[in-house]
């Protein structure tokens, strides 16, 4: 744990930037919340009693400014394809790790076209999708991989009791489908496609006690960006069970609300990973609660690993690439439950 170390938080006033916040002073880290927000950050910054440094992603300095005196930089603040360029050119000025919690798909490939070589020449570390959509997943596929140098196919199907999105989520997913026009993205065959038919339904078989369940298949997340990235797996596809996919386009489904004292809501989750390779498959699960509350200890927890040294890798790089994922699950006992197990097919 440490002790002390400013950390600026962009976005901070955010649904999933409070959490954040609230993670990092519990870790004893002083959160310098960012944003352009001046009356969300000055009522966030009154109740912690932390000090507030109002910025904007279209005003460089501002950001040189909120960013002074950090040792790391954590991007809660979306849409990410507006945030996420200007917020890590900011952290490379400064010399000081950057980290996101992006799950906007379009924003996360461009992290890694765009800051791939220039980072790792600068011996920065960039670590983006540090999310419950993105890392979580990421860490599971590395996880369940263990030993395998390669695989043939990894399947990543979520069990969400309901997806009551947040604003952030709403806006995010408005910009991509902006991007995407008609199309929806896959990757297949260790390369991306680009596709204007329906995604598949199907069953998914979670495990015991949720079963056989409806999911949309090929419900792409941030995950299908991060896994391909250091695995070679040239399949990989997420699912989303068809309740929540519903939730989660539908106008009328309301913001989260909070069930207890830290904010949370009740919607419970399970990530299935399902990796393939000749005749055998390997699997780890995940449970818990509220996707946007268990984002905070993700990333939290990577951001304790890179300042104390305990990475693998610089550059831009996903969860499971810098981290040692069986190592970092096992971090998250007291927020998620884990399961791993292998068979011969």
């Amino acid at each position: 744990m440490e002790s002390g170390r400013r950390v600026a938080v962009f976005g901070a006033y955010g649904h999933t930037g409070r959490f954040v916040v609230a993670e990092l002073l519990a870790r004893g880290f002083v959160a310098v919340p960012s944003g352009r927000n001046a009356e969300a950050l000055r009522e966030l910054a009154d109740e912690n009693g932390l000090e507030a440094r109002v910025a904007s992603a279209d005003d460089a300095a501002s950001l040189d400014r909120a960013l002074a005196g950090t040792a790391a930089v954590i991007n809660c603040a979306g849409p990410f394809a507006s945030t996420t360029g200007p917020v890590i050119e900011a952290a490379l000025r400064a010399g000081i790790p950057y980290l996101d919690v992006a799950a906007e798909i379009e924003a996360n490939l461009d992290t890694f076209a765009h800051y791939r070589d220039r980072a790792k020449d600068a011996g920065a570390v960039i670590v983006p999708a540090m999310a419950f959509f993105g890392g979580l997943g990421d860490l599971l596929a590395t996880a369940a991989m263990d030993d395998w140098t390669s695989a043939d196919e990894a399947h990543i199907a979520y069990a969400l009791s309901s997806w009551h999105p947040t604003a952030g989520t709403r806006l995010s997913g408005a910009v991509s489908r902006e991007r995407r026009g008609a199309r929806r993205l896959r990757y297949h065959g260790g390369r991306w496609e680009h596709r204007t038919d329906a995604s598949p339904t199907l069953d998914w078989d979670f495990p015991q006690p949720l079963g056989r369940r409806p999911v949309i298949g090929e419900f792409t997340m941030a995950d299908v960006v991060t896994v391909p990235q250091h695995l070679p797996i040239p399949d990989v596809t997420t699912y989303m069970s068809i309740e929540a996919a519903r939730d989660v386009t539908s106008t009328d489904t309301p913001a989260p609300t909070a069930a207890d004292g830290s904010g949370r809501s009740d919607q419970t989750f399970l990530v299935d990973v399902l990796v393939r390779s000749g005749g055998a498959e390997r699997r780890a699960t995940a449970a818990g609660r509220d996707i946007y509350a268990v984002t905070a200890p993700l990333v939290a927890e990577a951001l304790d690993r890179v300042l104390t040294g305990r990475t693998k890798t610089v550059g831009v790089a996903s969860a499971g690439e810098i981290f040692d994922a069986a190592d970092f699950l096992r971090a998250l006992a007291p927020h998620i439950t884990l399961d791993r197990h292998q068979q011969e097919l």
